[in-house]
């Protein structure tokens, strides 16, 4: 199998996937490289709030944009003599099915494995590419291309904020996000950029939403201390309640209050059986009342109440209040109160205000391969197999034809050619190849032999890497990916064997 040697004397090029180490001379190096993501929950935890708004809707996920590594010349790919497995063929089952017989195809339905993965390119730009979840130990395993997690052409590190999200569609996370831990990719990849080696796995944290959780109600002290998701709300109450709560002799308190027929005859605090109430006004009449009340109840400041909605709620309400989004795509809107003391025969009804804060802001959706399944893994297969790929391409073809969307999964499937794929500028010599039209965007997708369509299931022999024109005439007609063989199985197998936990504590 090609392996890439430094010539004498030669400098080993520096990048961020050198945790592998060099013993001595570089054919002493192992298989394997691997770099830290999100190094701990507090970091993983950053990552996902990095990605989704702190009240659920999303946020930068609909702002990403597909990552193409390489320029749009299409360059077409040679074909060469056949692939030369490196040993004797294996294969890691499915998760569910190690004990069970494979289906026959019959018609094809999305696997619930796939999705998107989302990071941060060199440039700063918000990117994305295809993948899958994988069987692993811990069910937490993602395979995907190596260049959706090291930008290999900036000679930088891995991708920041990367996150795997399956089942991603219009902004949706139905499973939640799955923050990267580590990234295992091949000796060759992380350091010389050799594309026969463009594949990765990638371990996760358990997948969190963020927002949901659990209402807990508190103080109004603890409330306004609060700087999670919060909210509070009117509740009726009765008379009798409303004494035992509001001093009327003047111990004034926000937490109750009376809604009054009208105001227009306004008495003071010590009139016989006054009873305090509040009238909601905008931000510009609270801010000209005084501060204090007159002997006859004029109008003063009561109190100002922070209330956390939904962009729903957001974008319905038309009362006085002040609507305002911050910098984390929090929506509040402030509600700002006058007193009045008024009598008791123009009292409607009494309320007290509830406030509440969310125990469990980001929620624990558990591991990936719990959630979604893991597809099983294969090398070391001979050619022509038969195999189902899927990814999300969205880019146009070279010819400004763009005939997929990247918005939902897509699949396509045929026989990989009998001989192998070269070119010289990737390093590539010995590439599957495929007749497709899938576009980029589809980087990083699972090629899976053996795939059935009632159980969705199939094993990973392969991830989209390259895009040729073999005819010239502007249009993508080839997808290829690296052999898969016993080096893969290798750095698969070191993977699949690490554990990754929670970030919800």
């Amino acid at each position: 199998m090609k392996r890439i040697l430094l010539p004498a004397g030669g400098a080993v090029l520096a990048t961020g996937l050198l945790a592998a180490g060099l013993a001595g001379t570089a054919n002493a190096a192992p298989d394997w490289a691997y770099d830290t993501m999100a190094k701990d929950a507090p970091a993983a935890v950053d990552v996902a709030k990095f990605w989704l708004a702190a009240n659920g809707v999303t946020n930068n996920l609909a702002k990403a944009t597909p990552y193409t590594w390489e320029t749009k010349a299409t360059p077409k790919l040679n074909a060469g003599g056949g692939y030369v497995a490196d040993g004797k063929p294996g294969e890691v089952k499915p998760t569910g099915e190690e004990k069970k017989a494979a289906a026959k195809v019959k018609n094809i339905n999305l696997p619930k494995s796939i999705g998107k993965v989302f990071f941060v390119d060199s440039k700063g730009a918000l990117k994305w590419c295809s993948a899958t979840s994988i069987q692993s130990q811990y069910r937490n395993l993602v395979a995907t291309a190596g260049h959706c997690v090291y930008d290999d052409k900036a000679d930088a590190s891995v991708m920041d904020n990367w996150v795997f999200v399956p089942g991603y569609y219009q902004g949706k996370t139905p499973w939640g996000i799955y923050v990267g831990k580590t990234a295992y990719t091949h000796y060759d990849f992380a350091n010389y950029e050799d594309y026969d080696r463009d594949y990765a796995f990638v371990t996760v944290y358990n997948g969190v939403q963020i927002g949901g959780g659990t209402a807990k109600e508190v103080s109004q002290k603890d409330y306004e201390a609060s700087t999670g998701a919060k909210f509070a709300k009117d509740v009726a109450i009765s008379e009798a309640e409303y004494k035992k709560t509001v001093d009327l002799h003047g111990g004034e308190t926000a937490a109750a209050w009376a809604k009054a027929e009208t105001v227009k005859d306004p008495v003071g605090p010590n009139y016989p059986g006054a009873v305090l109430t509040l009238q909601e006004v905008s931000k510009d009449d609270y801010d000209k009342a005084p501060s204090a009340h007159g002997t006859n109840g004029a109008k003063a400041h009561w109190a100002t109440k922070v209330e956390h909605v939904t962009k729903a709620q957001y974008d319905a309400y038309s009362g006085p209040g002040y609507r305002k989004i911050d910098g984390k795509g929090n929506y509040t809107i402030t509600h700002y109160y006058l007193k009045f003391w008024v009598k008791k025969t123009d009292i409607k009804s009494y309320y007290k205000t509830v406030f509440y804060v969310i125990d469990g802001f980001i929620k624990d959706t558990g591991k990936l391969g719990d959630n979604v399944g893991g597809q099983g893994f294969t090398w070391n297969q001979k050619p022509q197999q038969t195999v189902f790929v899927f990814g999300y391409p969205a880019d146009a073809h070279p010819d400004g034809n763009k005939a997929y969307t990247g918005v939902t999964p897509k699949w396509t499937y045929g026989k990989t050619n009998a001989q192998k794929y070269v070119q010289a500028a990737t390093k590539v010599e010995e590439h599957v190849g495929l007749k497709s039209s899938f576009t980029p965007g589809a980087d990083g997708g699972p090629w899976l032999a053996k795939y059935s369509n009632a159980k969705r299931l199939g094993y990973v022999n392969g991830v989209t890497s390259l895009f040729g024109d073999q005819d010239s005439n502007g249009r993508y007609d080839l997808i290829t990916s690296p052999y898969f063989d016993g080096e893969t199985a290798a750095i698969y197998k070191k993977a699949a064997a690490v554990w990754s936990g929670s970030i919800v504590k």
